[in-house]
């Protein structure tokens, strides 16, 4: 099979890449290698992709049409899995425009170009942030129209004109929703990437809030995986991807003492009101439609994850958060 991935430089696409490499699949990936975090983790993993011989990799940006008609028309893709995003909540506030430029305009070039090049199957990363004020678990079928963050509102309209190209042109598309993703070469503005560094530094750590909030954390792998597996037909279908056991803050901050042998300062800061108390995700779909679970638990993923830290501190530590 020969499939394009956005995003490919990025956490969870460069993971997705390299699993469809080893299974001696194509990959064409594609990446902005935009600044919006340290671009040394960008590297680091592009050059982990560089190694297979069925990997090509572009830099283009999903915002431009016209360098993405060039590479449809060079390639015969079986599916493209769409992992290119403007992510963060907090950011989205300062920012929105950027949002909704490569969210939802970037997602409808994709779509377009599966149209015009008959691509038959479309993944699209989403998001549990549009689960904001709805009750858990959270299950797909919530009423989502909501959204309390500009980051939430482009990935629901990035979901809806996935929809759209299903309807009209019978794309078939799996729209995965992501529940709070970590592990190793994770994203540096993401709260465990962010303790295990300040730990290990011996810098306070920020918490927003009182550290009781809770997140759905799921192991990078399992994401990984679960996005191949929405690669089979669906029609049109949003599936959670999540780790369907909620831990607090705190819960992970022990974690990451226990396991870098450190204690943690705290710094408790304003919760930030974009920001959602709770996530807990609701996989039944992702059971009956994708065989899917998670397989890794919250203390082996912790542990996997500083590992990792430790094996790369040596230019870890001059990554900037």
């Amino acid at each position: 099979m020969k499939y394009l991935i956005t995003g490919c430089a990025g956490f969870i696409g460069s993971k997705i890449c390299e699993k469809l490499l080893n299974k001696d699949n194509e990959v064409v990936g594609v990446d902005n290698l935009n600044d919006y975090y340290d671009v040394k983790l960008k590297f680091y993993r592009l050059d982990i992709l560089k190694k297979y011989k069925n990997f090509k990799f572009y830099k283009v940006d999903i915002e431009n049409y016209r360098s993405l008609a060039e590479i449809f028309q060079k390639n015969k893709f079986n599916a493209v899995i769409n992992e290119s995003a403007r992510a963060g909540v907090r950011y989205s506030l300062e920012n929105p425009f950027i949002y909704l430029t490569t969210n939802a305009y970037g997602t409808l070039n994709l779509l377009d170009l599966c149209r015009k090049y008959n691509v038959p199957k479309f993944v699209l990363a989403s998001t549990s942030s549009l689960y904001a004020g709805q009750p858990m678990p959270f299950k797909e079928d919530l009423p989502v129209n909501t959204p309390i963050s500009p980051y939430a509102a482009s990935k629901k309209s990035a979901e809806v004109i996935a929809y759209t190209y299903n309807y009209h042109y019978g794309i078939d598309v799996s729209v995965v929703r992501y529940f709070t993703v970590y592990g190793p070469a994770g994203r540096p503005d993401m709260s465990i990437f962010r303790f295990i560094k300040w730990i290990m530094e011996d810098r306070p750590i920020e918490v927003f809030g009182d550290g009781t909030q809770s997140r759905d954390f799921t192991y990078v792998d399992d994401i990984a995986e679960g996005t191949i597996l929405a690669l089979k037909p669906v029609g049109y279908e949003i599936i959670n991807l999540g780790g369907n056991n909620p831990h607090k803050l705190t819960e992970i901050i022990n974690l990451i003492e226990k396991y870098t042998g450190k204690e943690a300062k705290l710094v408790n800061k304003e919760f930030h009101k974009a920001d959602i108390k709770a996530t807990w995700a609701d996989i039944t779909k992702a059971k009956e439609i994708l065989t899917w679970e998670p397989k890794v638990g919250i203390e082996d993923g912790i542990k996997k994850t500083i590992e990792w830290f430790l094996e790369n501190w040596g230019w870890l530590k001059n990554v900037e958060l």
